[in-house]
């Protein structure tokens, strides 16, 4: 059932050097949005229905190449970094998720986009659930992949896997602690948090590690944590203001971490959920394995066309 809970391309544009991981087509274009407080790294491309692709911690946009490649084909797409994250700026607080969904209704404003279909992994999810319970109409399709959401379902059981020790773990200490030592600290989430560490390559946890070794952003990653309880008390107020999500839903786990809780998460806030599993996979889908996630997502997707 549930081995782990959340840890909770573009690099054509801004490789560290060194590492290389899936390139996002060429057509692709960055653009720095300042919105809501913040500055924030977007990649855009293709043509068609918006779709918009969050990402989680220990990784940053750059994670969503392969699926960004495909959905291009016939989409407009549009990929952020999080606050705090990746090249995004590095501000000292909105690191709650309702300020954050925030910054996804600013960059889709910049880009004129008023309605879109979501795309989310780990705290992308948290970050997308917000988004859609304060602006229902502007998502088509919600994809959820593989973590809980605050407040919502079986929340307070996950919360005692002890995996989940670095949902506490933050402060000032903390950071000097990790600081310097950014690679040990992210290692310890892509080895335990995946069916097969090997898969999770070299290259992509070196260039995971400098982004987060950048000034700021373990401090912003830490905090992406820290607000997990007003996350709580803001989810549980939209379902108790709105009731549930009412857009179809994809919840997908991976099979050797969510798998069908994932879905029993979802059923808690949303009346039309499709329960799905990524074969041959733990928490990181994206690395462990592309191809079913890309036919899974796109396939759910192309039902609203």
């Amino acid at each position: 059932m549930l081995k782990i809970a959340l840890t909770l391309g573009a690099l054509a544009f801004a490789a560290p050097a060194g590492a290389q991981v899936p390139d996002f087509p060429s057509p692709f274009r960055t653009q720095e949005i300042a919105t809501n407080g913040a500055t924030i790294h977007v990649r855009v491309g293709g043509q068609g229905p918006a779709v918009v692709l969050l990402h989680g911690y220990g990784e940053t946009g750059d994670m969503w190449a392969p699926m960004a490649a495909d959905l291009a084909r016939d989409h407009t797409v549009v990929v952020p970094d999080l606050r705090g994250l990746g090249l995004s700026s590095k501000p000292a607080s909105g690191f709650d998720k309702k300020t954050q969904a925030g910054d996804v209704a600013g960059v889709l404003d910049a880009l004129k986009v008023e309605r879109a279909d979501l795309v989310t992994h780990d705290i992308g999810n948290m970050v997308g659930f917000a988004f859609a319970a304060q602006h229902p109409q502007r998502v088509g399709r919600f994809v959820l992949i593989d973590a809980p959401v605050p407040g919502i379902g079986p929340w307070e059981e996950i919360l005692k896997n002890p995996l989940l020790w670095h949902f506490r773990f933050g402060g000032p200490d903390m950071e000097r602690l990790v600081a310097g030592r950014e690679r040990i600290y992210l290692d310890r989430f892509w080895n335990e948090f995946s069916a097969t560490p090997a898969r999770f390559s070299e290259a992509s946890r070196e260039h995971y590690a400098k982004l987060y070794a950048l000034p700021g952003a373990m401090h912003s990653g830490f905090a992406q944590f820290a607000a997990f309880d007003q996350d709580a008390i803001d989810n549980r107020a939209y379902l108790a203001a709105g009731g549930k999500l009412a857009m179809p839903i994809l919840a997908l786990g991976g099979e050797k971490s969510f798998g069908t809780t994932m879905a029993a998460v979802m059923r808690a806030a949303a009346t039309d959920v499709t329960e799905g599993v990524v074969p041959d996979s733990g928490h990181w889908i994206m690395e462990e394995n592309p191809t079913a996630t890309v036919a899974m997502v796109r396939a759910f997707l192309d039902k609203g066309r």
